[in-house]
């Protein structure tokens, strides 16, 4: 193994840990000695995950007291690097918070990030990139001092346990913030969903232009509940109101990786395909038999979205 140490930012919401964090946790696990994991809040409920991914410590940066993660951890963990005793590369998702910390914490020890990672060489140094809407990819990897940022894709790697001990638990101190840890959440909003969750489902069935208008994405919904799937979205559609933004999937939505994918109505823009088309089986509906998402797929139906769907659906429901 290249690298000694990699320690992993674990994103988390109470004591629901994000899935990308088992991904990153697996392959930091697989390209370093040592494996360690920084988070905030109680991490005395997570540590039996975190170590059961690899990690044998859990570092957290306490209650925020309402703050925002990324000032507190990006200073914390600074503060151990610039005392030297830090890894000899970080671990963040690319997620809001992942994204946030990163930036601060490349500002505080000045070194640089490397962003929207896909995938990593087996000694941990070059990076993958997926670049011009997915089209290219472009190696990188880090050459100076100082410990490497990595912040990559969820659905980059597949998850799986080692089997350790729950994670050593303890808590760093915060430097003080100053001005940028004054900021505070005061009011948060969970849209209400029914189902599993877009990126972590089986079956995702995804709705574009090919649908027509806004009242046939229900088409969409129904299949995939009846599928025990989650519903999905081109960005045309998200964009034209249709749908929430969190049913996108693509580059600048959601990236998936279910058993299976159904586009419906989804020309296959290469943004879109992105962010599905690690999909184990691909099915495309669509009524251009020259549409590019044909070109990805596993099994093509020729037709008509609306006419197509209520068949599928009907006999499904048949089928009880």
């Amino acid at each position: 193994m290249a690298l000694n140490s990699v320690w992993v930012v674990v994103d988390r919401s109470a004591d629901k840990v994000a899935s990308v964090a088992f991904e990153l946790l697996t392959k930091a696990r697989q390209v370093a000695a040592s494996v360690e994991a920084v988070t905030w809040g109680d991490a005395s409920g997570i540590a039996e995950q975190i170590g059961a991914y690899g990690a044998t410590a859990l570092h957290t940066v306490g209650d925020l007291g309402g703050g925002l993660p990324g000032p507190a951890v990006a200073a914390a963990i600074a503060e151990k690097v610039s005392g030297g005793s830090g890894p000899d590369a970080i671990f963040l998702a690319q997620s809001y918070n992942g994204r946030d910390i990163a930036g601060r914490l490349s500002a505080r020890i000045d070194v640089p990030v490397l962003t929207n990672i896909v995938n990593l060489s087996e000694d941990g140094l070059t990076t993958e990139h997926a670049i011009f809407g997915g089209t290219e990819i472009l190696n990188a990897k880090f050459t100076g001092s100082g410990p490497g940022l990595y912040v990559i894709r969820a659905k980059s790697f597949a998850p799986e346990e080692s089997g350790g001990a729950a994670a050593a638990v303890d808590t760093w101190a915060v430097p003080e913030l100053g001005p940028v840890g004054a900021a505070r959440i005061v009011s948060s909003h969970v849209e209400e969903t029914q189902g599993p969750k877009l990126d972590e489902a089986a079956v995702v069935v995804s709705g574009g232009r090919g649908l027509g208008d806004a009242g046939s994405y229900k088409l969409i919904e129904d299949l995939a509940k009846l599928l025990k799937g989650a519903p999905g979205a081109s960005r045309a559609i998200v964009d034209a109101g249709w749908v929430p933004y969190s049913h996108q999937v693509g580059q600048t939505g959601k990236t998936v990786k279910p058993t299976v994918y159904i586009a419906c109505g989804i020309s296959g823009a290469t943004q879109h395909m992105v962010g599905m088309k690690s999909a184990k089986n691909i099915i495309a509906v669509n009524k251009d038999q020259e549409a590019p998402i044909f070109s990805i797929s596993d099994l093509g139906v020729v037709g008509d979205v609306k006419k197509v769907l209520p068949q599928l659906i009907e006999a499904l429901q048949k089928r009880g």
